[in-house]
């Protein structure tokens, strides 16, 4: 491994010609060739998700979206979450390329060259993901400030995930600014004088995510470590260098090996480089710009019913014809309704609500792939819904995933702009009849935390 190759080679050197290449022994070529190949097998984007990806939107019309599951990529041969199986596939793989190109004419290669360009490719792949995540949080987008549904809901009924999001969400300075830090890290591993800067930032930064991932039960341990693993390998490059001369203060070899690019070579560098950071630095960040103005990702953009947004009190609720008094233990009776600004509805009432855990980061185009507003979220259930504006009806379909195919069709009337009643069918085919009364709720958060306030 590149971790112990330094060290090995730093043992070698003589005090009296610290200038000397160091000689590469078979143990640490053997090593070597191993990192090398899971190193790029996991930085090239093999993953079952890949050609549904990058064929499955318009190059011509990218979104920021798009951009984000470019960087999201990682080598993945099973469907679903990243899962550390998938490292173990490509860990085999590689054994079995170490052992093959060790019997091959191919093994007495320049190794110096190979680790160059290796480092290059970890600290390029390294750099694209970490801004992945940056530009979402600077733009706080990722965790967003708590709908209104989520406002109304009980602390008890959140996971430890979507209480840190929430948490996270309700101070978008303190999330931008964490943002700020990987930009700066990444944009400091597209330079050699500057890598282990940004390396040593992600991985004190990205150990804290995933310190935090274990702690609330998130989503993203797996790739957090991916990222940690890259920065590791780029940071070792200088670090064991930089502990023989201020700790031990021994003699200590500058790096041996620097690429000469002269005529077409370095044009084309100049140009492979240019390109890659407009693209995830310049277009990435002014899509996410646009995109945090004009359609974040992680709440619907389809706009709800006109004027309604708010918290609405159930007055009263009849099935069947048969009137319903209020009950804290009754699983059909309906406690209150949302309506968010977006066309979502959610229902806070006694029925088992099965939760969505689903918590590593996505980003979806469609509304009905937007889940974040109900996933790691109990106590409430959430509807998409359709606006039939000339007929006053509402078509209502559960958004959770465990309550797919469940339906309610109600017809609206506003006699009042504080009062909307519903009438129609439920999920079991029963009518049902509720009035609702707005609440004229005041929500602290929303509010000055450093003055009086007047609830």
């Amino acid at each position: 491994m590149p971790l112990q190759i330094n060290n090995l080679k730093n043992k070698a050197m003589s005090n009296t010609n610290i200038s000397s290449p160091p000689v590469w022994t078979d143990r640490e070529k053997l090593i070597f060739r191993f990192f090398f190949l899971f190193f790029i097998l996991q930085a090239i984007p093999l993953s079952v998700d890949f050609f549904k990806i990058v064929f499955g939107f318009n190059w011509f019309h990218i979104s920021y979206g798009d951009i984000f599951n470019l960087t999201r990529l990682s080598a993945k041969f099973l469907p679903g979450a990243d899962s550390f199986i998938n490292w173990i596939i490509v860990a085999i793989i590689a054994l079995i390329g170490a052992m093959v190109w060790d019997k091959s004419k191919y093994k007495n290669i320049n190794y110096d060259r190979f680790y160059y360009w290796l480092r290059v490719v970890v600290r390029y792949r390294l750099a694209i993901g970490i801004i992945g995540y940056g530009f979402i949080k600077f733009f706080p987008l990722q965790a967003p400030f708590p709908s209104i549904s989520n406002l109304n809901t009980s602390y008890g009924d959140f996971t430890d995930w979507k209480i840190f999001s929430m948490s996270l969400g309700i101070v978008p300075s303190y999330e931008a600014f964490l943002g700020a830090i990987e930009i700066l890290a990444g944009l400091f591993l597209f330079f050699r004088k500057t890598a282990t800067i940004g390396a040593a930032i992600i991985l004190v930064f990205t150990g804290n995510v995933f310190i935090s991932n274990l702690a609330y039960e998130g989503g993203e341990f797996v790739y957090a470590t991916y990222l940690i693993t890259f920065a590791l390998f780029v940071l070792w490059f200088d670090a064991q260098r930089i502990y023989n001369l201020v700790s031990l203060e021994r003699p200590t070899a500058p790096n041996s090996f620097k690429p000469l690019f002269v005529g077409k070579t370095k044009t084309l560098r100049l140009v492979l480089k240019t390109v890659i950071i407009f693209f995830f630095v310049f277009l990435y960040g002014f899509k996410t710009y646009s995109g945090f103005h004009h359609d974040p990702y992680q709440f619907p953009r389809t706009k709800g019913l006109a004027r309604a947004a708010g918290i609405y009190n159930v007055s009263e609720f009849r099935i069947n014809g048969r009137v319903l008094p209020y009950a804290a233990a009754d699983s059909i009776r309906w406690k209150d309704v949302v309506f968010e600004k977006w066309a979502t509805i959610s229902v806070r009432s006694d029925r088992k609500v099965i939760v969505d855990s689903a918590n590593y980061e996505q980003v979806f185009k469609n509304d009905k792939d937007r889940d974040y507003e109900l996933a790691g979220t109990a106590g409430r259930h959430y509807y998409s819904y359709t606006v039939d504006s000339v007929n006053h009806v509402l078509l209502l379909d559960n958004k959770n995933p465990h309550y797919r195919g469940e339906q309610l069709r109600l017809n609206y009337s506003r006699p009042d702009s504080a009062t909307v009643i519903l009438s129609g069918t439920n999920q079991h085919r029963d009518s049902i009849y509720v009035v609702l009364n707005k609440i004229d709720k005041k929500y602290p958060l929303k509010l000055s935390r450093r003055k009086a306030l007047k609830l």
